[in-house]
Formats: structure tokens, sequence, C-alpha cells
């Protein structure tokens, strides 16, 4: 099959003006594979002199422009400056070359690094060009086309200073009708893999919403015992789709539960106080608060409600209620939740007074004892039930919104029936307990690559950065400047006065600065004994669980973003996994680190096919799948 990706003849207009009469574009539609030369026309040479001709009769001419009338946009269009028949046959010799070596490439999108790179390498560019020029395009994590995509203009913008004297630009022209051997685009849907040819090489799987979306990701990490013994509830969040009925039964019935062991725990750290950073801000939460004046709240009630359904919830881990009636009646009716709910805000959000509670104190630590150990994310979930509704299928923040109150995350739900079920709303359990830096929160973007998918091979890359939100952590507010780390949010905002100074104003770390961080606290080992192997992990894992779902195809690779959160503990937690992972050098620290992994990512993908034994940088092949053959052979 051919690939579709047509240039129709107003590509003369994207490149070079040549001669006051125009170039003469062709009334061929394109195509990247073609199985035969251009027929019945000149030969290469009589092209090449042609070409000079036109050249030398348009300098002088073809660079004077005149003032459009009035009402009309000026375009300007890239020049080239006369071109010589010596530098004519120069370039006509650099792209037989590369003809002949499979050596063509198409890039869609400002990737500077990586035309750079290919050039290097001995590759010539066919410029991909698009019918729809009024589209902006940015680097953004995601997988598919957005309405801010990367347009035209960027791509001229970006060969403008990387091609001063035209040369990669009549190159371009004089393999405009070559086969392309190797795509990259920031768009999944600019390439049809199904047309392309075994032999020619693209950036991005087919199907990666089963991992790179929210909902995806949600759904299909439950069935990762299917593939490996692991525990997703020990590396990613639980989280829930609002849009089916049953996750959202199942939400309501963790909601409650998780009330339940929070007020649990907030009896036991407001008698015996807290040790440690983990969750000092807890305390200091209740402090701060004024005490209430409301109705009295039956402590002792509460206390045996918060147990009863703990222990139902234990015995049912424990398969002890397999026996039990479908008809049994429920922990708690309706009633009482609604006044166990609304109780439990007054007093953990709204810091009500409630009696002396230290004879209390002993069954609800021992409780909570016997659930952390069942229960992998007891220590995550702090006191205050927040939970984090997310859009599933959007990027850089958008639309993410932090609420604690079970009727506040339904209204959300509820609001538009129609809105819900398109947007894939999902509803995840925040981590309320996260290491924090310097009394602020982060996150961690991690890059890993995927050159196969049977059998599923992945890259670890060594390196990584470190993104702070502008605003000290708390929870007294769940605004988006407190707790949502994005750069493409938290870029707008300014840093908060308050906030530690020791948090650099772009908001940004590399790997090696938290390192240094960790080793001014006694803790620099742990990044290689917990923290990078939590990651490998959780990456791996997650691409298991969703292995079956891929479309695999040989010739073909990507670059994934991994975004973590890291627990008191330094535990890594695996918020979610995007595809096309910006490259924008927003800052120093992104400008060196995007870099280096675009060029690192080539060495895997190009420099190691012809040398098994080539450099792949800081990239690492951190797992290999054995094939079912192979496996049963042995």
């Amino acid at each position: 099959m051919r690939a579709d990706v047509s240039m129709e003849a107003t590509r003369s207009k994207q490149t070079v003006q040549l001669g006051q009469e125009g170039h003469q574009a062709t009334d061929r539609r394109y195509a990247p594979c073609p199985d035969s030369g251009e027929t019945g026309g000149a030969s290469k040479d009589q092209k090449v002199t042609a070409l000079v001709q036109k050249c030398n009769q348009g300098e002088g001419k073809s660079f004077q422009t005149s003032t459009p009338p009035e009402g009309k946009v000026c375009r300007s269009f890239v020049s080239l400056p006369a071109l010589n028949p010596e530098r004519l046959k120069t370039a006509r010799a650099l792209v037989d070359k590369a003809v002949r070596m499979h050596k063509v490439f198409s890039v869609q999108g400002p990737y500077p690094v990586i035309r750079a790179a290919l050039r290097a390498r001995g590759w010539v560019e066919q410029r991909m060009h698009r019918p729809n020029h009024h589209v902006h395009q940015s680097h953004s994590d995601e997988g598919r086309a957005s309405s801010n995509d990367a347009g035209d203009s960027d791509d001229d913008n970006v060969n403008k200073e990387q091609d001063p004297d035209g040369l990669y630009d009549l190159m371009s022209r004089l393999v405009r009708n070559e086969m392309v051997y190797f795509f990259w685009t920031n768009r999944r849907d600019a390439i049809n893999p199904n047309s392309l040819q075994k032999e020619q090489i693209t950036n991005h799987f087919a199907k990666a919403g089963s991992f790179t979306t929210k909902s995806g990701l949600c759904v299909n990490l439950r069935n990762l015992r299917w593939f490996d013994s692991a525990d997703p509830d020990t590396f990613f969040p639980r989280c829930y789709r609002l849009a089916a009925q049953d996750e959202k039964h199942a939400f309501i019935e963790d909601y409650r539960r998780t009330a339940c062991t929070s007020f649990l725990k907030f009896i036991v750290e407001r008698e015996r106080g807290v040790q440690g950073e983990r969750t000092s801000h807890n305390i200091r939460t209740m402090r701060k608060r004024s005490k209430l004046r409301s109705r009295p709240v039956d402590l002792s009630q509460m206390i045996n409600s918060a147990l009863k359904v703990c222990q139902e919830f234990l015995e049912s881990l424990e398969h002890r209620d397999i026996d039990k009636n479908l008809e049994t009646p429920q922990t708690l009716t309706e009633e009482e939740w609604a006044l166990f709910l609304n109780s439990y805000y007054l007093v953990v959000h709204g810091g009500a007074e409630i009696e002396n509670s230290d004879h209390f104190v002993t069954c609800c630590n021992a409780m909570l004892q016997r659930l952390v150990e069942v229960s992998p994310q007891l220590d995550i979930d702090g006191i205050h039930n927040i939970w984090i509704i997310k859009p599933g299928a959007k990027s850089r923040g958008r639309g993410i919104k932090c609420a604690k109150r079970l009727d506040q995350i339904l209204r959300l739900v509820d609001g538009d029936p129609t809105l819900i079920k398109e947007s894939k709303w999902v509803v995840q359990k925040y981590l309320e307990c996260p290491l924090l830096v310097h009394g602020t929160k982060f996150d961690v973007r991690q890059w890993f690559l995927v050159t196969d998918w049977n059998p599923l091979t992945v890259w670890f890359y060594k390196k990584c950065y470190l993104r702070f939100s502008t605003q000290p952590y708390s929870l007294d507010t769940l605004d988006s400047s407190v707790h949502l780390c994005n750069n493409s949010i938290q870029k707008h905002l300014r840093p908060s006065q308050q906030r530690h100074r020791g948090i650099p104003a772009n908001n940004m770390w590399s790997d090696d600065q938290f390192r240094t961080f960790l080793s001014s606290h006694g803790q620099e080992a742990q990044w290689q004994l917990v923290v990078v192997p939590g990651m490998k992990k959780a990456v791996i894992h997650a691409l298991q669980a969703t292995q079956d779902l891929m479309e695999s195809r040989k010739n073909t690779f990507e670059l994934y973003g991994a975004d973590f959160m890291l627990g008191y503990d330094l535990c890594p937690w695996l918020i979610e996994l995007n595809a096309s992972p910006t490259m924008a050098p927003s800052t120093s620290v992104t400008a060196r680190l995007c870099t280096a992994v675009q060029e690192d990512t080539l060495r895997v993908v190009m420099d190691r096919r012809a040398d098994r034994t080539a450099n792949t940088g800081d990239f690492q092949l951190i797992y290999r799948q054995i094939s079912l053959l192979v496996s049963r052979q042995q």
C-alpha cells in the first residue's frame, strides 16, 4: 500500500518562487512510494539545467515584493538566493545518494532536533504539506489531533532557521516524488499505518488510546492480573469511569469506605499528634480551622459505623462474605450514610468540635493496622477524602478538578450526561500525602520508548525532570495552582511569595538536582533503590495490560511520557501516560533534556538498526518479552 500523503500543485507556493513566471507545478498527485519514476518528461540532468536557467532568469525579479491592494493580506514566500550549476550539481549528488540508500524523511511539526540529527546522518527531507494552512500546532502530550496541533507556519519558521541558504529546501524539492522511508509526526492521524510499505518507518503505533487516555489506562490496568502477578493498587491510584453505571456505584462505595478509614485516621492523628513530615499538613490544617458551632456530633456512633464498614470490607477481602444472601441488608442504610457523611464533613472538613476521643484511639488504630496489610493505598489516602476528576481523553491538565464531597463529584457527572459520556470522565483517588520539596508539590516526567509490541520491547530513559506547582502545598484550598504540576497550567501563574526560595522560578528541576536534594536529607540511595525501579515496573505493567489491544507493526516505534508522583516513602505512583510528549524547550531544563532524548531516540531506532552494538545514549533496554514461539520450543 502507498502512504496517502498528498501534495497538490500549490506546493510551489510553500517553497521557492523561482522567477517572475513561476515554477510550473505538476498536476500529478503525490504519493510517498511510487512504483515508477516520472514518465514522458525530461531526464534528471535536463531538469537540473532547466532549474538553473529559471533561477538565473528570475534573479533580481523573484525577490521583489509589491505592496498588496488595500484590504489584502501580504503573504511572504521562502526565497532562494541565486544558485549556480555547481551548487545544484552538489545538491543533486547528495539527493541521489540519499535516494539510493533509502534516506528520505518527512517531519511534521517544529522538531529542529530531529531534522538536524537526520540530516547529519545523510538523510534528505521531503516536506510534509497539509491542505489546512490556518491551523496552529504546538507540542502537546496528545496522541491524536487537537485544535492546536503543529502547523505549516511553524514548519516554515524552523526550516528558515535551519536552512539559511536554501539548500535543504532545494533538496526537498528534488525528492518531492521519492518514497519517504521515515516519518516523524506529532499527530497520530497524519499517517495511516495501514497504507505504509513494510520498509517505511513511523513514530506512532495505532490504538495507543488503550493506555494513553485516562479512561483507557483506568480500565485496562484492572486486567493486569492476567499478564503478571503484580497488583495495580501498589502503583496506580484507584480510578473509576463515572459514565459507566457499575463503576459509578463502585466509586460511591469506595468514597464512603474511604470516609470511614479517613475518619479513623483523623481520630488517631488528632489525639496522638503527628510524627514526621508526611502528615504534618493534616494537623496544621486542623489547628488552623476555627471551631464551628453546630449541632452535636455523636462521636461514638460515628466510630462504631466506621469500624463496622471497615470490618465488612476486611471480610469481603478474605472471601468470608461469599455465603451471604444477596438480600442481606447493607452495612449502613442510605439515611445512615447521609448522617455519617454530614458529620464527617463537619468534623474533618469543617473543624467542628468533638468530645475527647482518646479512649477510642486504641480500637481505631487496631483497625487501621489490619487495613494497611490489605490496602496498599491506605497511607496515601490522607484524611480529607479528596478525589481528582479528569476528562478521560484530554491532556495538559485541561478540565481537571479536585473535590472532596461526594455530592460535588456526582453533580459534575450528572450535570450533562451527553458531555460526560463523550468526554469519558474518570475520578481518581488523590494522593493527599505526597513527598514534598521545600513544602511544594511536584511530579516527575519520565520518558520511555517502545520499539515493538510483539515481542514487547521497552526502553527506559535514564534522565527525567520534576515539575513544581507555583504555590506551597496545602489542603485548605483545592486550586489547580497548588495541586496540578503540569507546566501548561503553572507557566501562566506567578509563583507565590510564600513558596520556598529553593524552588526555581521556572518550576523545574532535573533529576540530578532532585538527587542532590535527597542527598541533603540522607536519602540519595533511595533514588536507585526505590524510585527508578518503581517507575520501571509501573511502565512495564501498564504496557503488559494493554499489549493485546495494540496493533503491532514492524518498523514502528513511539516515544511516550509517563507522569509520576512520589509518596512520602518515595514510592512512585503512576498518574498517566502520554503520547507525543512535549519537546518544547520551555525552560533550560527541558531545552537540554528534550534535545538529548530526541537524539537518543534516533540512536535506538536508527543507529542500532544498522549496528546492534551502537551507542543508545541514555536509553536502557528494560524489557524484552520472550516470544511465545521460543518459549514453546524451550
